[in-house]
């Protein structure tokens, strides 16, 4: 079994960036037969956070693309249109300019509504969907991004996010760790998501789509209202039994409403399932497309 301590892995894949619309995308892709799984990141994430389930997935010889969003990792920040629609047409030019007809969608968290907001908007071109601890499927959601939607909070990120205040909370991360508390706001991948708002740009461009798509009250867009245009058969949805971002109870939700969907959990997986054991998720994702 694999855990959190694959996030160091790296995959062997080259980062490529091409450009789209005057929008430079950064991309990883290992070319294959067949349909590829494309790996879409949550918010505040880059296509780094798929590295070990990338390589499991490449080792099996699964064609895999893992995508940089607009406004995350090596992709381009500047101002501009960060929706869910705005993301989805982004994935279409992008299979576009690779030769991709369809594809198998894998989206987590941010990633899972855009990857709903892809098949809504052009379902001929997906075979499975696969969404993971997924925005989209109810309002609830966690405190820390609702009170970063508020108006004036870039204020407030510029002057708390500095080297002192987070090489604090990583020390109180480390303390509570040692007594077997675990905040998910003070987690190696959280604070490393917050060290990057210290940057101008990265912080307006994650505080784009954050607003996107939460506002103070939660989760703005809904899917629901929606799941019915889906084959449930189609749909794998896998969560994190401790998920402190998005409650657990969205994606059984969610499966209810798909007749012929599967859910899987992960016990004492937080918001990153993926992370938690990337080997057992690369098999879930594979054994879904090859149904």
């Amino acid at each position: 079994m694999m855990g959190t301590a694959d996030r160091a892995t790296l995959t062997t894949a080259k980062r490529e960036v091409l450009t789209l619309h005057s929008r430079q995308i950064a991309y990883r892709e290992h070319r294959g037969t067949g349909a590829p799984i494309l790996l879409v990141h949550g918010i505040g994430s880059s296509s780094d956070t798929w590295n070990p389930v990338f390589d499991h997935l490449v080792a099996s010889g699964a064609p895999v693309i893992a995508v940089d969003l607009p406004g995350h990792g090596e992709s381009s920040k500047q101002p501009g249109d960060y929706s869910l629609g705005s993301m989805a047409s982004t994935l279409r030019d992008l299979l576009d300019h690779l030769g991709h007809d369809r594809v198998h969608l894998v989206g987590h968290s941010l990633g899972g509504g855009i990857s709903l907001q892809f098949v809504y908007q052009f379902p001929e071109r997906v075979r499975t969907l696969t969404l993971v601890s997924s925005g989209g499927l109810g309002e609830e959601t966690f405190g820390g991004l609702r009170a970063a939607a508020m108006p004036g909070s870039e204020i407030a990120l510029r002057w708390a996010i500095n080297r002192r205040t987070l090489a604090g909370a990583a020390r109180l991360g480390r303390v509570l760790s040692r007594v077997g508390v675990e905040p998910h706001a003070l987690s190696p991948g959280a604070l490393e998501t917050v060290s990057w708002l210290g940057d101008d740009e990265r912080r307006a461009a994650f505080l784009a789509t954050l607003r996107s798509v939460v506002g103070v009250k939660g989760q703005r867009v809904s899917a629901l209202d929606k799941l019915h245009l889906l084959d449930g058969h189609q749909v794998l949805i896998i969560w994190g039994d401790r998920d402190p971002m998005i409650p657990m109870a969205h994606g059984a939700h969610a499966h209810a409403l798909l007749e012929g969907s599967r859910f899987v959990t992960f016990a004492e997986a937080a918001h990153e399932p993926h992370m938690h054991d990337s080997r057992r998720f690369a098999d879930l994702v594979l054994e879904h497309t090859n149904r």
